[in-house]
């Protein structure tokens, strides 16, 4: 062992000798410079990223207040949204106790026309910030809702007679 660290340092030339005067101070002086270029570019990335967050900031409060919904037509249209999101809210909760392997397929052919109405409410939302007629839009959004809870009714009387069809044929009978 004591022969390969002997001619590890025989074959290798190890610098030993002290710098040259002044070493210390030019060392110093370099890493000052260094110092004083970075405080500027630190500076002025703070900067800048000051003005990406006040930008940000203020193009989403201008997004929000371009779109507005029922709810912020009046408090009228508020309480109707409510009742129409809470009424289908309650129905979704309902049909999702008739889930199984046998009615997987009516429940997502049904919720897909939900997502389908839901997609068309996003594009009367946006056509109500445009339109000037919005009487007539807000028909519109209310009859989307009414729609939703129409497919949702449908779905859950036939869930219903899937899975007890002669209790509600008798209740058929009843009404007539």
């Amino acid at each position: 062992m004591e022969d390969k660290l002997k001619e590890f340092f025989n074959e290798n030339n190890f610098d030993i000798y002290e710098p040259h005067s002044g070493h210390s101070n030019r060392f110093q002086r370099k890493l000052q410079q260094q110092k004083k270029q970075h405080k500027p570019t630190i500076f002025w990335m703070s900067i800048a990223a000051s003005i990406v967050l006040v930008l940000g900031f203020y193009l989403g409060s201008y997004q929000q207040n371009n779109n507005y919904d029922l709810a912020d037509i009046s408090p009228k249209m508020a309480e109707t949204q409510s009742f129409f999101v809470s009424t289908i809210n309650q129905e979704l909760k309902e049909i999702e106790q008739y889930r199984n392997i046998e009615t997987e397929k009516i429940i997502e052919d049904s919720l897909e026309k939900i997502e389908e109405l839901e997609d068309h409410y996003k594009a009367l939302i946006s056509e109500l910030t445009k339109n000037e007629n919005k009487r007539q839009v807000i028909q519109k959004m209310i009859g989307n809702y009414q729609q939703r809870l129409t497919v949702l009714e449908r779905l859950l009387l036939q869930l219903e007679r899937q899975k007890n069809p002669t209790k509600l044929e008798i209740l058929d009978d009843e009404i007539i």
